[in-house]
């Protein structure tokens, strides 16, 4: 219910954005986590590793198993030996025989045996002697106990647990991870489309400023290589149109090929401009991180997987041995009745034992491999750790930093905004020349790029933020109880 919940609301803003010819970066996102490929993949991957842990969950539990050999015919010719002089004759056998066995299995994880309660029913019909014989084993209860091997189930039901849990913060991780894909290509978008509307509007100053130039230079005010280097704007400006139009489309086609949205030519992009003056303390997205992510998690799978390979290869050295006993009841008969009737005890206990004597030292090699395969990953998660904790870290200083360069960014701009302004009409009064024309709008331009790029960058560390904490900071919740 909460996931349709959330469907209509996705489906909601993304009609009411439709309605409006608007799309806004967080409908973006909600729209990529529910219809992107890399939102279905991770589905996928979520739902492979979650029938995982299901079918592992369902060994712990006991299994009803039925088998059985039905119409097995057998018309042929049989070896037989006299027992008294020894010699071998075949003799026609014409037989069918039909068995059935029913079984319950339960795993003993504990001790890494199985215990089964089986019951087992066979019919022979001899036609040759027109003779029918019953064998049934109404019960019986048998364990298998390995002694010094390997406990493959114990080892699982340490590590299956953690990767579902893991599987589930991956999961999440990876929803955050369409969330920063799309604040990428909303903000590629957001640059072309600044930066085409700016050549559109330049190209229209530098025409007006082009006839006011060929004016003044009829009256002796402009010389003729300025003249000719307004001229060589305008045709600049032309070619840089037709350029910034084209990577514009293309910029638009990733973003809304990767949405799925085949209709997007009338769409408008609503620019996040509303940014946070809230700083987030770093010891928070540290801890908050270690308790929510997958990284946690992935190190102690990795620790547990090398232990679980050293263990395997100790159990694998030396004496093994097994032990199997069972007890029950049987009875052969020539009617069905009788196969049940009168049943005889019947017990089987016995150890088998294998020793290699000598093996050229590979078991010990193989111990010796996976103690230095534990100790490695010890030391890789170590690093790994560091190294993620220092990059958390920094992430969250730039982040806390953006804000106010942000702000810094978008003063600049309309101070260089402003200043092209006045220096264009410096230029129509002759008081500037066309290289500060040129360099005022080169400023006005770097100061607009200036202030997107740093956009993109405060909005990509804030998702970032998020998906490394599973946190959202905007509604004070962690996202892990949502998946929940």
């Amino acid at each position: 219910m909460n996931k349709c919940f959330f469907i209509i609301i996705v489906w909601g803003v993304a009609l009411c954005a439709f309605g409006q010819n608007t799309l806004s970066l967080p409908s973006a996102i909600a729209m990529a986590r529910e219809r992107s490929y890399d939102a279905m993949v991770a589905r996928l991957n979520y739902m492979s590793q979650y029938w995982s842990y299901r079918s592992f969950r369902a060994e712990l539990l006991p299994s009803v198993n039925i088998f059985g050999n039905l119409l097995q015919f057998d018309r042929s010719m049989v070896e037989t030996r006299n027992f008294d002089d020894g010699r071998i004759s075949y003799v026609e056998n014409n037989s069918m025989s039909n068995s059935v066995s029913l079984s319950i299995d339960q795993n003993i994880v504990a001790l890494g045996g199985k215990l089964s309660v089986q019951s087992y029913l066979y019919k022979l019909d001899q036609y040759s002697y027109d003779k029918t014989t019953y064998n049934s084993r109404p019960i019986r209860l048998s364990y298998t106990q390995p002694l010094r091997a390997f406990n493959s189930l114990k080892w699982q039901k340490k590590t299956e647990p953690l990767k579902y849990e893991q599987a589930k913060r991956a999961y999440l991780e990876a929803m955050e991870n369409v969330g920063i894909q799309v604040v990428n290509l909303f903000f590629n978008v957001l640059s072309a489309q600044s930066v085409y509307k700016q050549s559109v509007a330049n190209k229209k100053d530098r025409e007006y400023l082009y006839e006011i130039a060929k004016k003044r230079h009829a009256l002796g005010t402009v010389t003729k290589s300025e003249i000719l280097q307004l001229e060589l704007s305008v045709l600049n400006a032309d070619v840089e149109v037709a350029n910034n139009l084209l990577n514009l489309d293309n910029c638009k086609f990733s973003l809304f090929s990767y949405l799925r949205m085949a209709d997007y030519k009338d769409i408008e992009l609503l620019p996040p401009y509303t940014i946070s003056d809230k700083a987030i303390a770093v010891n928070d997205v540290v801890e908050r991180a270690l308790d929510n992510s997958s990284h946690n998690m992935q190190q102690q799978i990795s620790i547990l997987e090398a232990r679980k390979s050293l263990a395997q290869a100790k159990a694998n050295k030396g004496l093994q041995m097994q032990l199997s006993s069972e007890i029950g009841f049987n009875r052969t008969a020539e009617t069905l009745k009788g196969a049940y009737s009168g049943l005889k005890d019947n017990e089987i206990i016995g150890l088998s034992v294998s020793l290699p004597i000598f093996d050229w030292g590979v078991s010990k090699g193989r111990v010796k491999m996976a103690e230095a395969d534990l100790e490695a990953a010890k030391v890789r998660v170590e690093q790994s750790h560091e190294t993620y904790l220092q990059s958390l870290r920094m992430c969250v200083m730039q982040y806390n930093a953006q804000a106010s360069q942000c702000r810094n960014a978008l003063r600049a701009l309309d101070i260089a905004d402003e200043r092209y302004d006045i220096t264009k009409r410096r230029f129509e009064t002759g008081a500037v020349s066309v290289t500060d024309l040129n360099t005022a709008q080169q400023e006005a331009e770097a100061a607009r790029s200036q202030y997107i790029s740093l956009l993109k960058s405060y909005w990509n560390n804030y998702y970032l933020i998020q998906k490394e904490t599973l946190y959202d900071w905007e509604r004070n919740c962690d996202i892990v109880n949502v998946f929940e």
